[in-house]
């Protein structure tokens, strides 16, 4: 099981209405709104390294309200 982090910047006041779509995509075990540099911090589960790529690029990315995501992948 790969798990990461990916933040994500949003259009202004739209931060709540991208968190819950984020929350509802497979491989996506929890979302938030945060304060500072980024809008919304998702943790993401996959079985593999590709599976964390399509949630983040087909998934994340194509949500309207997403600028600009980053992932960092764990390693522990």
């Amino acid at each position: 099981m790969i798990g990461a982090y990916t933040t994500v910047i949003t259009s202004a006041g739209t931060a709540g209405d991208v968190v819950e779509r984020i929350r509802e995509l497979p491989n996506v075990t929890e979302a938030h709104v945060v304060a500072g540099e980024f809008d919304v911090i998702a943790e993401i589960e996959a079985d593999d390294v590709y599976g964390v790529q399509k949630t983040v690029s087909s998934g994340i990315g194509s949500l309207e309200g997403v600028g600009r995501t980053r992932t960092y992948v764990r390693l522990d």
